[in-house]
């Protein structure tokens, strides 16, 4: 991005999350400091009569980088392992922050609070009845896609709402919600079932997260 842009793009002075308006060729770009993939970059708006030719310079300038078009299914893949949501897939607006792992992007405490604020503090304090989790099979063979069943200790819970072949780590990743019969689902709940998800009839052991297994403490995208 550097060799692009007169902006400096150091990580110091264009941190994690923080939005700068700046030159890529002869257009100015809102750059936001923030990614899918799980690693460092930034996501671009860019006005639509200048779209060909920022998109053109990123490429020539990113053929010394080895910068290839890569397609819509590796994006799915990288950010199926960082556990990164699908809006619209994974979640909707009939969820809330708090079940799909999402909390740490509510201030509770800001100044003059927000329209269902109160809404849901009431959900936090009453409980939650499924949570969003990431699930990793432990066989490399078999395929998640959509819709396989989950276990936990050996009874239905949920389905995977999107799923796909982690490359980093080794065998097929998936997200989806995971209930208890009516009753709260806990952090605890969660960590201490054993899981298995059926695919085609067949049930495979797999792991279960509710922080990414893909670098959970986000080191990479703060780089």
């Amino acid at each position: 991005m550097s060799r692009v842009t007169h902006a400096d793009m150091s990580n110091e002075a264009f941190p994690f999350l923080n939005m700068q308006e700046i030159d890529i060729g002869y257009s100015l770009v809102k750059a936001i400091r923030i990614t899918y993939v799980g690693e460092l970059g930034w996501e671009l708006y860019i006005p639509t009569e200048f779209s060909l030719h920022v998109f053109d310079t990123l490429v020539e300038t990113g053929a010394d980088f080895g910068l290839k078009h890569i397609g819509l299914q590796a994006l799915d893949t990288l950010r199926l392992e960082k556990a990164y949501r699908d809006y619209g897939n994974d979640i909707d607006n009939t969820d809330s922050p708090l079940e799909v792992g999402l909390s740490y992007f509510v201030d509770f405490d800001k100044p003059g609070g927000f329209i269902g604020r109160d809404a849901l503090l009431q959900r936090k304090e009453a409980g939650l009845k499924y949570r969003l989790v990431q699930f990793l099979l432990e066989d490399s063979e078999p395929m998640l896609y959509y819709g396989e069943i989950i276990y936990r200790d050996g009874k239905p819970v949920g389905y995977i709402m999107s799923g796909g072949y982690g490359h980093t780590l080794g065998a097929s990743v998936g997200v989806g919600p995971v209930e208890n019969e009516g009753a709260t689902v806990t952090v605890e709940y969660i960590k201490s079932g054993s899981y298995e998800i059926d695919i085609a009839g067949v049930r495979y052991p797999a792991k279960a997260s509710l922080r990414p297994m893909y670098d959970p403490k986000r080191k990479r995208v703060r780089c």
